[in-house]
């Protein structure tokens, strides 16, 4: 990497809450924030928290190769690899492919990493997976809807006939509805980090991650509905997805602080 190129500071401009294009995620994962990022992770109380969820779905549909399209720091990449996967790591971030790479290095593995930007995805990932995860509310940073459809057809496309995509997604529908509750139980581990909403309306959710040191630094992100996400899944051509609140199956709407869509492939026809 260029030294001289790091990024150390996020610039929104003079009106942040106005900016609101998908491409915009590059510049806000400057080299600062992703150094800081698994603090606000805590990789071992999120293994705690999560337990052998992802591994469990994966397994009892057979799956055995997986792309990881929003690798970030490498948590889940590093977790399927342990757990006897075969695991290509893709992201749109230099930045944050890097921090896996030397995360997973760190812990004895050598990751298979793919900078690409999910509306191409194909142009720069040339197999098919059983499975593809795109977890840790990355779909949010996509703002337009066409670039949602895109994306997910091309993970429809990415996966093999039978294959399963795993989406999460913060509850934007409990925030934007009844306001902020995060309890960061599951995702957000870190016990000293501040992650909190400054602005929310129907096409913006800006969040503030504060550090100990008192470093701050933000994301603009698409408040997505559960049933526009799932709509969207089926209209691209998922076949049945199940959505679980926090890891659990059953729910009420409120209370998870994230939903986790899990939307197969395979074709069902109208007698089965």
């Amino acid at each position: 990497m260029n030294t001289t190129s790091i990024k150390t500071k996020q610039d929104y401009g003079s009106d942040p809450v106005s900016v609101r294009e998908t491409d915009q995620y590059r510049a806000e994962y400057v080299h600062a924030f992703v150094q800081k990022w698994d603090s606000l992770i805590d990789w071992n109380a999120r293994i705690e928290s999560e337990g052998s969820f992802f591994i469990d779905k994966l397994k009892e549909r057979g799956c055995k190769q997986v792309l990881d399209v929003a690798t970030g720091t490498g948590f889940h990449s590093v977790r399927l690899l342990e757990a006897g996967f075969e695991v290509v790591s893709a992201d749109g971030s230099a930045e944050m492919l890097s921090k896996a790479f030397a995360n997973a290095r760190s812990r004895g593995h050598i990751l298979r990493t793919v900078q690409a930007d999910w509306r191409w995805l194909n142009r720069d990932v040339h197999q098919k997976f059983d499975a593809i995860i795109c977890l840790g509310n990355s779909f949010t940073h996509l703002f337009d809807e066409n670039d949602r459809r895109k994306a997910l057809a091309e993970f429809y496309a990415a996966l093999r006939h039978d294959g399963v995509l795993i989406l999460d997604q913060r509850n934007y529908d409990a925030l934007m509805d009844f306001g902020f509750t995060c309890t960061h139980t599951y995702y957000y581990c870190g016990t000293n980090v501040s992650v909190k909403p400054v602005h929310v309306d129907k096409g913006l959710a800006r969040f503030e991650y504060c550090f100990p040191d008192g470093d701050k630094y933000f994301l603009n992100m698409f408040p997505l509905r559960k049933d526009y996400t799932k709509r969207l899944m089926q209209e691209v051509g998922f076949q049945h997805t199940e959505t679980f609140g926090d890891f659990q199956e059953t729910y009420r709407e409120s209370e998870p602080d994230f939903f986790i869509h899990i939307a197969e492939k395979a074709y069902q026809s109208t007698d089965e």
